[in-house]
């Protein structure tokens, strides 16, 4: 019995990732603001390790679990001021480091297998708890703070290599954040200029399956 015939069967997954956030500007931005004039997202890299448990629910469609941890990346908002203070820079750049346990279900579409080969597509939903939303770096007076938990949808595409011990399925995908997380302070300059932060995120993936 080949593997992709068992009813489950599970794997490891290397991974990395590029992540950024995407910015809505607030009223107050928008029509009268002349202390923050720019405000734009930066993007970072980050590793993933994670567990895999797929179940085959017939020739084609499989359903994936694959809970991840995502850790060494840092999104970051550079902001150009318009007004500054005695001593502070015209540009600041606020670095907003995370360290994510993402929880992906996915459904997978498989093409027909051609010899040791095959493709596929998947797509799904996925939650983000970000354990390093109430760290100290986070929770300084002057940074934009993030909540610390987001949902958000997902889509790829892989290709499994049969080989003779291990299945190996690269992969690419992008994911889109559904809500707002953005934990508004309007006391606070560099958060008061934005209304809406989500997530966006860029992953390729190395899984490897028994």
């Amino acid at each position: 019995m080949h593997r992709e015939d068992q009813p489950y069967y599970f794997g490891i997954t290397l991974g990395y990732n590029s992540s950024y956030l995407h910015l809505s500007k607030s009223q107050q931005f928008i029509q009268n603001n002349d202390t923050i004039l720019v405000a734009e997202p930066g993007s970072s890299g980050g590793i993933i390790m994670g567990l895999l448990a797929t179940a085959r629910l017939n020739d084609h469609f499989q359903f994936r679990v694959n809970p991840q941890l995502i850790i060494g990346g840092a999104r970051s908002i550079n902001y150009v001021l318009g007004k500054t203070m005695t001593g502070e820079s015209s540009t600041q750049l606020q670095s907003l480091p995370s360290t994510l346990v993402s929880f992906p279900f996915q459904f997978k579409f498989n093409s027909d297998r051609i010899g040791n080969f095959r493709t596929y597509i998947l797509g799904g939903l996925k939650y983000d708890i970000d354990l390093s939303s109430n760290s100290g770096a986070r929770n300084a007076e002057d940074l934009v703070k993030l909540k610390r938990g987001d949902l958000g949808i997902e889509a790829g595409i892989g290709f499994n290599f049969y080989l003779p011990f291990v299945t190996v399925s690269p992969e690419i995908k992008i994911s889109y954040g559904l809500g707002n997380i953005h934990q508004l302070d309007p006391a606070l300059k560099y958060s008061n200029v934005l209304d809406r932060i989500q997530s966006r995120m860029i992953v390729f993936s190395i899984h490897l399956e028994d």
